[in-house]
């Protein structure tokens, strides 16, 4: 087995205009796919809205630069992570496909391991 992260997108706009019974109904969403598939999931975290980030960076002259918000300006930001175990890539994608993201995507990555390099 190797390890992916599921990582799950979203248009925040479109999270904050559809009211509380359809994100609860998605976070039942979650929890279903959780139980589905808890033999493959090994943590999961939601992450909160963009505005909560802070972005680091360090300018071409090395001087460290800290902004509020996210790293670059998107309709999409990531909302949210699975790490996974899965066969392979296909059995990630497979995974993916099952994941609730109704105003976005997800990304499928494999985590880097020494097997990997």
């Amino acid at each position: 087995m190797a390890q992916y992260v599921i990582l799950i997108y979203d248009d925040e706009a479109a999270v904050a205009e559809s009211g509380t019974e359809v994100v609860d109904a998605i976070m039942r969403d979650h929890d279903r796919f959780v139980r589905t598939h808890q033999d493959q999931v090994i943590t999961s975290y939601r992450l909160r809205p963009g505005y909560a980030a802070t972005s680091v960076r360090r300018t071409d002259g090395g001087e460290l630069v800290v902004t509020d918000g996210v790293f670059t300006e998107t309709k999409e930001v990531l909302g949210g992570l699975y790490l996974v175990d899965a066969p392979d890539l296909d059995g990630a994608i497979s995974l993916a496909a099952d994941v609730p993201a109704p105003w976005g995507g997800v990304e499928v990555r494999p985590i880097w391991t020494d097997e990997l390099r």
